[in-house]
């Protein structure tokens, strides 16, 4: 009946202690509890068959690097203001990536890095739009993206 229990659980507290705790708000949290597990279970995608496990490491210490160095980036952008204008575009890289684990670790890398936002993905097209605040040359974008992440969750996931 609760695929998820520890979740249903939290679901019905978090619901009691933002509502009175009355037999009509008991009843209702638990309904919503319930359901909730159920619609996170109906949304769970299938496990990913990591394969190279010995590549989670530089994949991460690769991420933390870039998130640093595009803090720094971003900072020295709102430093200088306006006497160094920026170019703020949207962008379509093509990814390899299906296996819908990775591209949700794309999501988060991509969108986790300063200077840049995971914004729409199509699916038939195989292409993801994002934004990036600062925008030099399109194809180094493109190949970065494509060299330093999307290789590595190629061979770690699918």
């Amino acid at each position: 009946m609760m695929p998820f229990p520890l979740l249903s659980a939290c679901l019905l507290l978090m619901w009691l202690l933002l509502n009175d705790f009355t037999l009509g708000h008991l009843i209702l949290g638990f309904i919503i509890a319930v359901f909730g597990g159920w619609a996170l279970a109906a949304l769970r995608p299938a496990k990913p068959r990591i394969r190279k496990w010995h590549l989670l490491p530089k994949l991460f210490f690769r991420v933390m690097a870039d998130i640093i160095r595009s803090n720094a980036a971003v900072a020295l952008l709102i430093i200088r203001g306006k006497r160094k204008p920026h170019v703020a575009r949207f962008i379509d890289v093509p990814l390899e990536i299906e296996h819908p684990v990775a591209l949700a670790a794309m999501a988060v890398i991509l969108t986790s890095t300063p200077g840049s936002a995971w914004l729409a993905y199509d699916s038939r097209r195989k292409m993801v739009l994002i934004h990036v605040l600062d925008l030099i040359d399109e194809e180094t974008w493109v190949r970065t993206i494509k060299e330093r992440y999307e290789s590595l969750l190629l061979e770690i996931i699918e």
